[in-house]
Formats: C-alpha cells, structure tokens, sequence
C-alpha cells in the first residue's frame, strides 16, 4: 500500500506477518532471558567474562553441530549423520595425530574434506535416487559409527597437549570458543545472502517454485548437506580439544539436541524459515538448562526432562506460526 505521493507505508497486515514469522524466536529469546535470572539469582560471577568465556566452550560442539543442522533444517531436510560424523571424527584425530603441528593441520584438514565427502554422498542419494533424507542419513550415521567402532573400539587416544589448551587461548579477555562464535555469526550474515543461502532457503520454502526459477535441486542438496558434514567434523575436532580423547559413540548426543537447539531458536521443520542467531540462543538454553541442573544439586537425568518440555513448547510455538502464515496467505 502507498500513500498519494507513492510512499509505501507498512500495513497492519505486514506488521502481523512479521510478528508471526518472528514468534519463535522470540519465544525462544524470553526463555534465555528467564534461564539467565534465574541463573544469575542463584550463582555469583554469571554476568562476567568469565562466565561467558565458561558457557561458550560448553556450547561451541553443539553450536557447530546446529550451525550444519540448521542450513539443512531450512532447506526442509535432516541429518541425522553428523553423529557418526562426530564419533569418527573424534576417533581418526586422537588416533592420527602426532604432536606437531604440521599432523594436526594435515589430519584436521582431512577430517574436514571426509565430513564434507560424506555430507556430499548424502545429498547425492537423495537427489539421485529420490530417497528420504531420514533414510539416507540414518543409515550413513549407522556407517560412520560402526567404523568409528572399528578404528577405535573404546574411548581412548592420543591428543597433544597444546591442542587441547585451545579453548583455553584468549585474546582482550574473551576466550578462542567466543571468538568461535562471533566467526560462526559473520559467516551467517554473509552466507544468508549469498545466491547458494537465498537458494536454499527458496527450495526450503518450495522445491516445485525453486526449480521452476531454475535453482538446480541436486546442487541445493549437495550443497547443503556437504556443508552440515563439514560442519559436524569441525563440531569433531573441536571436541577433542575439550575431551581430550576420542570416543566411538559420542556424536549420537549431539543429534538430537542439534536438532533442539535450531527448533528452539525458530527453524522450521518444514524447511523455509529460521535463522542461525535463533540457533544460537537455542543451543545457550539448552546449556544453562544444565547449568542450572548442576546448581540446583538435583539429578543429571532433569536436563532431557526439561530440555523435552522447552522443545516441545517450541515445536508448538513453530507449528503455530505455520498456520497463522497460511492463514494470513490466503
């Protein structure tokens, strides 16, 4: 709508579409506020440097892991195969790497190139042979694992002590996991808009009307989940600098939670609509949800309780949204 003088004024109708498409996020901004007060009522310290440098080294495995799952969640897939990602990932580094640097970067370099392999085998089956990609990646996730298993049988290795005091390392205070994650938000506002972030999110919203615009479906998905493999190694390798070993079986606690953290945050499951930022703060409730399990001095087994409880109040909250956008499109 314009006025006379053809300047164009936002209507009602506009303001309530971008309330609605915003609705989760928000939703998921109030939780984080809620869990900080109430974190910061009970713990002396919470609002330092300190603190933060502490919760962003928490958080990095899982916010890289979520980094790959939401480009795929906004295209309108999954991944269900960073966890075997991350258990072989871990497993190849505390196996192959030597002490020097120059082992490390090789292998670190290597470790990167063989989750984005995997990532682009991923999209090819599912382009090619019209799979799931439910399908396709559970059944990658089951490769992986097994030959994580193979290489390294139990939680073991060898890891060079300088690399596991990488999260350690600061720079004005603030630790190498929160300058991760300013990298990860300038590399986000950049990719949205770059013509492979516009795509995916178009063939998120519909593959028909992507590909009738001449967005090739084959590259979106190789793309995609080449990226969400490289992603989950890079989530691998950071890992291992927190637990100093590798370990066969531990991506599989990163799957879902990825998962969690983007939902939580406003992607949506129907491909189309979210953001990293969403992402981000997802991931940080999902950590001081166990942050506030440890202060609170009650069972570990709480924080899936709770977490289950914020997920779902979220997955209403997207699924909500859906049917207002439908409803305001017609």
């Amino acid at each position: 709508m314009t006025t006379l003088e053809g300047t164009p004024v936002r209507s009602g109708r506009d303001w309530t579409a971008t309330l609605v498409d915003r609705g989760p996020f928000l939703v998921a901004c109030v939780m984080l506020i809620a869990l900080v007060a109430i974190y910061g009522s009970m713990r002396r310290g919470v609002f330092t440097l300190e603190e933060l440098n502490i919760d962003a080294a928490a958080a990095m495995t899982l916010l890289l892991a979520a980094t790959g799952q939401t480009i795929v969640l906004i295209r309108g897939g999954i991944d269900l195969s960073i966890g075997g990602m991350i258990s072989l990932g871990t497993v190849i580094a505390a196996t192959r790497f030597g002490d020097d640097a120059a082992s490390v970067a090789l292998w670190s370099v290597l470790i990167l190139a063989l989750g984005f392999a995997v990532g682009t085998v991923n999209g090819l089956l599912i382009s090619i042979l019209k799979l799931q990609p439910f399908l396709v990646t559970l059944t990658t996730w089951s490769i992986l694992n097994g030959t994580a298993l193979l290489i390294l049988p139990t939680d073991g290795g060898h890891l060079p002590g300088w690399w596991i005091g990488f999260s350690y390392l600061e720079l004005f205070g603030l630790a190498s996991p929160v300058w991760m994650l300013v990298a990860l938000v300038g590399f986000w506002f950049w990719f949205r808009a770059t013509r492979l972030g516009i795509a995916i999110r178009a063939t998120g919203s519909s593959d028909k009307s992507a590909f009738l615009s001449g967005v090739s479906i084959t590259r979106i998905n190789v793309a995609t989940y080449g990226l969400s493999g490289l992603f989950a190694a890079g989530a691998a390798l950071y890992l291992t600098t927190q637990t100093g070993a590798g370990s066969p079986t531990i991506g599989k606690d990163y799957i879902l939670p990825s998962v969690a953290a983007a939902v939580i945050g406003g992607v949506s499951l129907f491909g189309g609509r979210g953001d990293l930022v969403g992402t981000i703060v997802g991931a940080m409730v999902l950590t001081l949800i166990g942050n506030l399990v440890f202060v609170l001095h009650v069972s570990s087994y709480w924080q899936p309780v709770i977490s289950g409880f914020i997920l779902l109040l979220a997955v209403l909250a997207s699924s909500l949204a859906e049917k207002s956008a439908r409803g305001l499109g017609t």
